[in-house]
């Protein structure tokens, strides 16, 4: 993935040229990751580009930013007419778009208190976040040696800049052994989620999946994938995961913004489904990207179309 330095960048209220849209190096968040991130899909559809689920992203976004006592200086739907502006002026179909709120210039001493709040957004084509083939064909994944943090450590359902190291340190290790992810345990040492994906297990017609007492970020496709797994007349069971569950699981797909609904092909060494995505989550995945693309009226309302917003 590169970028295109041609595009243009929403920061602090106003659209500005790629190339200018720059921190300084004294910000309190590239010292400490002091900063809370959300990270949304804008779809091409036959009635032109949608963003989805933007309220729901919005709506994490200003909770993670309350957990770390960031006070965002913009109202959701002002933000809500930045990303709206931001994707038609870039002439983006379809994109990536990830918001930043963050501490900027001001002190280097551990509390932030007198840094001013920067807010920042982006967006960029990008492809599936675990590549074209393992969207189709499935992924291989690792149990790391890496542990996922206790939510009595550091909050686990807001989406912060600096708890991502945390998954960095999995998936380079993952990537080192040969694999395309990796997956934490928590604490309990119970299976928590991938570096940037939720989990889900298929038995028996049945999904199995985790929440946030298990120290998971609760992800806004992981939800999508809820409800359309229930109208599809599979239950959903939230309990917690075990290793051997997954092994002996009949099927397993990953969730989120990046990275959609990928199937699970193998775990360290061993197949899942015979090494191919199994028919429930290939259902899932049908609807999903028929929802996003706008040809299922059920989920008409998780779209948001490119169109401005009162602000207030």
């Amino acid at each position: 993935m590169t970028f295109d330095q041609s595009k243009w960048v929403w920061m602090n209220g106003s659209i500005v040229p790629w190339v200018d849209a720059t921190t300084h190096v004294s910000a309190h968040a590239l010292h400490y990751g002091s900063g809370v991130f959300e990270g949304m899909r804008c779809y091409s559809t036959d009635d032109g580009p949608a963003v989805f689920r933007l309220d729901a992203h919005l709506n994490r976004f200003y909770t993670s930013a309350q957990v770390y006592g960031l006070e965002i200086p913009f109202e959701r739907s002002a933000l809500a007419n930045a990303i709206v502006e931001l994707i038609q002026r870039n002439e983006f179909e379809s994109c990536y778009v990830r918001p930043l709120c963050y501490y900027g210039s001001s002190t280097l001493g551990l509390h932030p208190a007198r840094c001013p709040v920067e807010v920042v957004i982006l967006a960029w084509p990008w492809a599936a976040y675990l590549g074209a083939i393992g969207l189709k064909e499935g992924v291989r994944v690792t149990v790391s040696p890496w542990k996922k943090f206790h939510s009595d450590m550091m909050p686990t359902t807001a989406k912060a800049c600096g708890q991502y190291l945390n998954s960095i340190l999995a998936v380079r290790e993952a990537f080192a052994r040969g694999f395309d992810e990796a997956l934490l345990l928590n604490s309990d040492g119970q299976l928590a989620e991938g570096s940037g994906e939720n989990l889900f297990l298929v038995r028996r017609g049945e999904l199995i999946t985790n929440d946030e007492r298990h120290s998971i970020l609760l992800g806004v496709t992981r939800d999508a994938i809820i409800r359309i797994a229930r109208d599809l007349g599979h239950p959903v069971i939230t309990r917690p995961i075990a290793v051997e569950d997954l092994m002996g699981a009949d099927e397993a797909f990953l969730t989120g913004t990046a990275a959609e609904i990928t199937p699970i092909r193998e775990v360290d060494g061993v197949s899942i489904n015979g090494g191919q995505p199994g028919p429930v989550t290939q259902s899932i995945q049908r609807v999903f990207f028929s929802a996003v693309a706008g040809q299922d009226a059920r989920y008409r309302d998780w779209l948001h179309f490119l169109v401005l917003q009162p602000v207030g």
